[in-house]
């Protein structure tokens, strides 16, 4: 597991070593164990390692015979053995013992179609010096971060934005469409970023510079549809299940250094635990994190699996009193990010890094056998497919703008009188600003925003075009492509690799993944009961019942009481603070209106507040604290008295605001 960076210049131009390196010092959090580089000519790679496999022979980067290819790269690759030897016996010589020599013998063979033989996560860049051609790939689920940017005939990449931007700081520009994202999902969609110049490679995807060029992403690989395998019985299904989880655990077993598993009390992680336990000749090391609120607090049930498992378990409690963690995750996340369960991941991977480098968690679950309470509420919802066209949009026009927002059931009204597609988007949007949260917003911003993309438009694709023929299966692969993709892997990556723990997903494993697609609905969700066979499977392997038959709870902080109580002085009051109403964004007295209402009990709106406060404090603690203007690309000045001048001393500031507070 590494961090990886670096850039193509034009071909009269000799890249220096030393700005690869300041790129690669940007990802240290990544890789605190080596750093490696290769600088000839235009081109230079470089690389932050964390040593998980041949610890002493593995250094990046890695060529082939005659040093005419080298690759950067960061992630694992599991099934390198098989592919070792296969290239072995076409007659490839290796000399070291990493996953990473593979690929470019692989390259040598199969050029960019090298990816889809490739098993695990994984940004790569290479460069071919007989074709003057880098090419970027990217695993298929999106597990792993590659960002990329053409500026001025050169291409910058690296893991994370702060690599192009320590060599290339006029970048730095932000994307009103993507901040319109983040509104609206809090978090930003495959390909766009925070910064207009700068874009993440879709997942599942490549793409090639060569001769000064970039040319087009080229998808490599999808989920394949849905629903089309159909077990003869109950037992056929599990003893596949079964397989299939098993070999995904055991090949993300190997190791050189010391791994454990993320135990949340759930079924998902309860299963990989169950597994790594069956495979492993050794207790498993497990971490789990409890709130002195019972009510959000999973730690009994951890408890319940690490004792049935005889693992040893390792618990930690989160206190409400997060500032503090909160102001460095937002100084060092380069784009605003609204999921909160990121501050219970950051502890967790903070307190297993102290005993192992490596851990396994339960992500993807949800996703591949619909396990969240939204799916339940869109199928009971689709009684509102009745309602006519027009009249929801006569609705929508004409009489939703009169309904006070303090209102009960406005929301729901909205949402009966969308279609399907946009039901579900809307059930998963939090601040919507050209729909329904429209009185938010500043009218400076609403005139600008509508001159953009739909942020519903890419999501409206993916359910209507996607390999899903039945309701169910169009939000799965909605779900996989944008929120897995866009929060929950985001969330774990920049978590894990911010305190040097790799973080691995078995059942994100792409044969897994393919598997649990094409398995019929009626095993994902039956007579109300979701996961259905996935619950069934955690019975047979000997999950406590009282672990899998309970109300899920989800990896969440228990905001709604800390927004009513510490968190209500110690950050609220930043959303009303000048600094903040100025930008020009909102409607301050709406803002208020909206914290208000959170804080006195009338209405629990934690997701919209806490999207608001990741959103200030990005422009506080990243974007002002490093010097970058705040100022969208192609708006008008919001407001003018937020710019940058406004700010006492923003210019000697070097460190996130203390406090977020001026």
């Amino acid at each position: 597991m590494c961090g990886i960076a670096g850039l193509v210049g034009r071909s009269d131009e000799q890249v220096s070593a030393g700005d690869v390196h300041r790129m690669c010092e940007t990802i240290v959090h990544r890789g605190p164990d080596d750093e490696g580089m290769y600088a000839r000519g235009p081109v230079g790679l470089g690389m932050r390692r964390l040593s998980i496999i041949d610890l002493s022979g593995g250094r990046q980067p890695i060529h082939n015979e005659d040093a005419s290819v080298w690759v950067v790269f960061n992630g694992e690759i599991y099934n390198f053995p098989e592919l070792r030897r296969e290239l072995e016996a076409r007659g490839h010589s290796f000399y070291t013992h990493s996953d990473t020599e593979v690929i470019v013998h692989l390259y040598e063979e199969m050029g960019a179609e090298c990816f889809t033989k490739l098993r695990g996560m994984f940004a790569i860049a290479l460069y071919d010096e007989r074709k003057k051609s880098l090419l970027l790939g990217r695993d298929r689920l999106g597990k792993k971060p590659l960002y990329y940017a053409e500026h001025q005939g050169r291409l910058y990449f690296g893991s994370e934005i702060k690599a192009i931007l320590a060599v290339a700081p006029e970048l730095a520009q932000v994307d009103p469409e993507g901040v319109l994202q983040f509104f609206y999902f809090g978090y930003i969609l495959d390909p766009l970023s925070s910064f207009k110049r700068i874009r993440k490679l879709p997942a599942g995807s490549w793409i090639e510079f060569k001769n000064g060029s970039l040319g087009a992403a080229q998808q490599y690989w999808d989920v394949p549809a849905y629903g089309t395998y159909h077990p003869a019985n109950e037992e056929e299904c599990l003893k596949e299940l079964e397989a299939e989880m098993e070999e995904a655990v055991r090949i993300r077993l190997i190791s050189d250094v010391p791994l454990g598993a993320l135990l949340s009390g759930g079924v998902d992680s309860s299963i990989v635990v169950a597994m790594m336990a069956r495979c492993s000749s050794s207790p498993v090391k497990t971490f789990s994190i409890a709130f002195n609120n019972e009510k959000f607090s999973e730690a009994e049930h951890a408890r319940a699996v690490a004792q049935r498992f005889g693992t040893e378990h390792h618990e930690l409690v989160v206190e409400a009193d997060i500032e503090q963690t909160i102001q460095h995750l937002t100084g060092m996340l380069e784009e605003p990010f609204g999921d909160s369960s990121m501050i219970p991941t950051y502890h967790v991977s903070h307190m297993a890094r102290q005993h192992v480098t490596v851990a396994l968690s339960g992500d993807g679950g949800d996703e591949l056998f619909a396990g969240y309470d939204r799916y339940l509420v869109a199928m009971n919802r689709q009684h509102f497919d009745r309602v006519p066209r027009w009249l929801g949009q006569a609705y929508r026009k004409h009489i939703h703008g009169l309904v006070p927002p303090s209102m009960y059931g406005r929301n729901f009204l909205w949402s009966g009188s969308l279609p399907p597609a946009e039901r579900f988007l809307d059930s998963v949007s939090y601040l919507p600003g050209l729909h329904r949260e429209r009185g938010l917003f500043s009218a400076e911003f609403l005139e600008a925003a509508q001159k953009l993309p739909d942020p519903w438009e890419q999501g409206r694709a993916w359910h209507e075009h996607g390999p899903g023929n039945d309701p169910l299966s169009r939000m799965l692969y909605l779900d996989t492509k944008s929120y897995l993709n866009g929060d929950i892997l985001v969330k774990v990556d920049r978590m894990s690799m911010a305190t040097s723990l790799e973080m691995r997903a078995p059942m994100l494993d792409h044969k897994f993944v393919e598997w649990a697609a094409r398995l019929a609905g009626e095993w994902k969700f039956r007579n109300g009961t979701q996961k259905y066979i996935l619950k069934k499977l955690a019975e047979r392997i000997g999950v406590p019942r009282e672990v899998i038959y309970r109300k899920k709870q989800g990896f969440q902080l228990p905001l709604v009481d800390w927004m009513r109580q510490g968190l209500k002085d110690d950050l609220l009051h930043i959303l009303l603070e000048p600094r903040a109403t100025q930008r020009g964004y909102f409607r301050p007295a709406a803002v208020r209106s909206l914290v208000e209402e959170h804080v006195s009990g009338r209405r629990t709106r934690t997701g919209a507040v806490w999207s608001l406060l990741m959103f200030e404090l990005w422009h506080r603690n990243f974007l002002e604290a490093r010097g970058y203007s705040t100022q969208p690309v192609g708006m008008p000045l919001l407001c003018p008295e937020a710019g940058l001048a406004a700010i006492p001393n923003l210019a000697s500031t070097t460190e996130p605001v203390s406090g977020g507070r001026p």
